[in-house]
């Protein structure tokens, strides 16, 4: 008698609330086996046994810090001993800097780039070749509609970080899409989660769904069903599509004067 083959894996990165916690729990429900990641154990665990016990899926924690360098490698040795592969890397874990670029110590906003582009290319970098010698495999890159956005004070290195994961989306599809594998960027505007409060979000006590905004549920089965249809860039919302397009239209430094005179109000002072 053939034995079943093993559900598919998902590895997602910053699985322990907001839009990670969501794909956890969307993908569970699509049947996929899950490898969470994240620094705080006891979430992951948690939402591990609810996702496993609801869904019969496999779900479990890796705790890591992507910050650190090679922080890639003890995440795929984990796997390696689970004797797992991934068929779907979600790169999502990131935070925001609401200060200056000097209004920081250099260790944190170095710690930011470690962990929003630095440790995702090497998690990209570490599945590929796998997925390529089995003919499929998907990539969810979360970026931002800030990664369209001209560079303004505040949360300094964010748009430049999220640019890069939009072309580096597109550059992956170019190499690999006729190897089987689908890489999307995604990229939302405001969403009610856990990263509204790091990152200062203006009004983020009282958000809630609406055209301007968007649950991160509503993200996630955006991302999903764009990155199942082939799609390189998501942009999940009529609103941050509609702000995407106004941002190309105009010369950039009229673009970026008007962000920068709407952001200028909510940067902390020094």
């Amino acid at each position: 008698m053939t034995a079943a083959a093993p559900r598919k894996l998902v590895l997602i990165t910053g699985a322990s609330a907001g839009i990670g916690a969501a794909f956890a729990r969307a993908y569970a429900g699509r049947g996929f086996d899950l490898a969470l990641v994240a620094r705080r154990r006891e979430r992951l665990d948690a939402l591990a046994a609810e996702l496993s016990a609801a869904h019969g899926i496999e779900a479990f924690a890796i705790a890591a810090d992507l910050a650190v360098h090679e922080a890639e490698t003890p995440v795929m040795a984990a796997l390696a001993g689970r004797g797992r592969v991934v068929d779907v890397l979600v790169n999502n874990a990131g935070f925001g800097i609401p200060q200056s670029f000097t209004g920081v110590p250099w260790s944190r906003q170095r710690e930011f780039l470690m962990t929003l582009a630095v440790t995702p290319c090497a998690l990209a970098h570490a599945v590929i070749p796998g997925m390529v010698e089995r003919g499929h495999g998907a990539i969810v890159n979360i970026a931002s509609v800030a990664g369209f956005a001209p560079g303004v004070g505040g949360n300094t290195l964010y748009p430049a970080v999220k640019s890069l994961m939009i072309k580096f989306s597109q550059s992956l599809d170019s190499e690999y899409r006729s190897r089987g594998l689908k890489i999307t960027a995604v990229c939302p505007g405001t969403t009610i989660s856990d990263f509204a409060e790091t990152a200062r979000i203006p009004g983020r006590d009282t958000l809630k769904p609406g055209f301007g905004v968007q649950t991160a549920e509503a993200v996630v089965e955006a991302a999903i069903r764009g990155n199942e249809a082939g799609r390189v860039i998501v942009i999940p919302g009529a609103f941050n599509r509609l702000a995407v397009a106004l941002m190309r239209l105009p010369p950039e430094p009229l673009v970026r004067s008007v962000i920068d005179a709407a952001a200028a109000r909510y940067r902390p002072k020094e």
